[in-house]
C-alpha cells in the first residue's frame, strides 16, 4: 500500500539535506552514510514495566500456564509456527493482545487460545507480568531483520521468560532470551520456561536503557553538530 517511488525519492532528498540520521536497528544503520549516522534503539519505561502491576480482569485463570504475545498480529507474525505450538501444548493457554489483520482461525478456534484485542499501552504490565513467557513469534524477512521491536525491551523490563524466532535484533540479548528456529524448538522452551530463575537478569538488561537515557544520547549528538 506504500507508493515506494515517491517514498524512495523523499528517503533520498532527506538524507542528503539531514546532519544528523539516527537508525532504530543495526541493518538500517548499515545502510546510511557512516559520518553522520548513529544507532538509536528503542528505550523503555523502565518504571512501568518493572513495577508489580495487578493482574488484568480478562487474563484467563483456569490454572494453566500462559504464554502471551501483545502488538500488531500481522503478515509478520507467525502463524503457522504458533499452530503447531499451541496445538502440541493443549495444557497451556496462549494470549494474544493486539489489532488483528491477518487469517488467524486456524489457532483462533482452539480451546485454549484468546484474543484479547488492542490494549492501553499503560495496561499491558497488567498483563506481560502475569503471563507465564512472552512471546515474540516472527517471521523471517528483510522487514523483521531490519526491526527493533519496542516490545522486547519491555518484555524484558517485567523479568518474564522471553521465547523468540531468531532476527538481527535479538542477537543482542541471546543470554537472556531463549532464541529458537523451529516449533519443536519453541514448545521446549515455553515448558522450559516454567522453571525460569533469570528474572532479576532480564530487569537489569534493560534497566540503563530508559527513554530519559536515549534522549540524553540525542543531545549529546546534537551538541556535537
Amino acid at each position: 500500500g506504500v507508493d515506494h517511488e515517491t517514498v524512495s525519492k523523499r528517503e533520498s532528498e532527506a538524507l542528503r539535506k539531514a546532519n544528523l540520521i539516527m537508525t532504530s536497528s543495526k541493518a538500517l544503520f548499515d545502510e546510511f552514510p557512516k559520518n553522520k549516522t548513529n544507532f538509536l534503539p528503542h528505550g523503555v519505561d523502565f518504571d512501568l514495566f518493572s513495577t508489580p502491576a495487578s493482574i488484568a480482569n480478562d487474563l484467563p485463570k483456569d490454572g494453566k500456564p500462559i504464554a502471551g504475545f501483545y502488538g500488531s498480529i500481522s503478515e509478520w507474525f507467525d502463524i503457522d509456527i504458533m499452530k503447531k505450538v499451541i496445538r502440541y501444548l493443549p495444557t497451556w493457554n496462549f494470549v494474544f493482545i493486539g489489532k488483528v489483520e491477518i487469517d488467524v482461525s486456524s489457532i483462533s478456534s482452539l480451546s485454549n487460545t484468546y484474543f484479547l484485542g488492542p490494549k492501553e499501552h499503560h495496561s499491558l504490565p497488567t498483563y506481560s507480568q502475569h503471563w507465564t513467557v512472552s512471546l515474540l513469534p516472527f517471521v523471517k524477512n528483510r522487514q523483521i531483520d531490519a526491526c527493533n521491536p519496542l516490545k522486547l525491551r519491555e518484555y524484558l523490563a517485567t523479568g518474564t521468560p522471553i521465547v523468540s524466532t531468531n532476527f538481527s535484533a535479538i542477537q543482542e540479548y541471546q543470554n537472556v532470551v531463549n532464541v529458537v528456529n523451529s516449533s519443536y524448538d519453541m514448545v521446549d522452551a515455553i515448558e522450559d520456561s516454567l522453571f525460569d530463575n533469570n528474572k532479576e537478569l532480564r530487569k537489569m538488561s534493560v534497566s540503563n536503557q530508559t527513554w530519559t537515557f536515549r534522549s540524553k544520547q540525542v543531545s549529546t549528538w546534537l551538541s556535537s553538530l
